[in-house]
């Protein structure tokens, strides 16, 4: 199985980017998604994750502004992404669960829960 990250770039505060993930090698919906984040020198975090039930959970600095969804036809992951600003400023990573039969919306954010994972697509935020 395979990951693959599309849609990072440089954008201007108060802008917006739309990023991809691509699964290859099996079908989307046998499994949990989420998009996480790092930036240099911190630790990786989760942005949104959205049961392969439906649940959808996001990390409270991006709530109202970011939106997860997927569509298993075309077996893509996406994350729209509105209102950026410096703070978003890292690498995002698409990552995939398959061992987890039901977890709660905080645990569907921790990086430990996914057992695959893309190469990342990097964001930047700046004037």
């Amino acid at each position: 199985v395979q990951l693959v990250e599309s849609g990072g770039g440089s954008v201007q505060p108060g802008g917006s980017l739309n990023l991809s993930c691509v699964i290859s090698g099996d079908t989307i919906s046998r499994y949990h998604m989420a998009w996480f984040r790092q930036a240099p020198g911190k630790e990786r975090e989760g942005v949104a994750a959205i049961s392969s039930y439906g649940t959808i959970a996001y990390a409270d600095s991006v709530k109202g502004r970011f939106t997860i969804s997927q569509d298993n036809d075309k077996n893509t992951l996406y994350l729209q992404m509105n209102s950026l600003n410096s703070e978003d400023t890292a690498m995002y990573y698409c990552a995939a669960d398959d061992l987890t039969p039901t977890r709660t919306n905080n645990q569907a954010l921790r990086p430990t829960l996914y057992n695959k994972w893309g190469q990342g697509t990097q964001v930047t935020v700046s004037p």
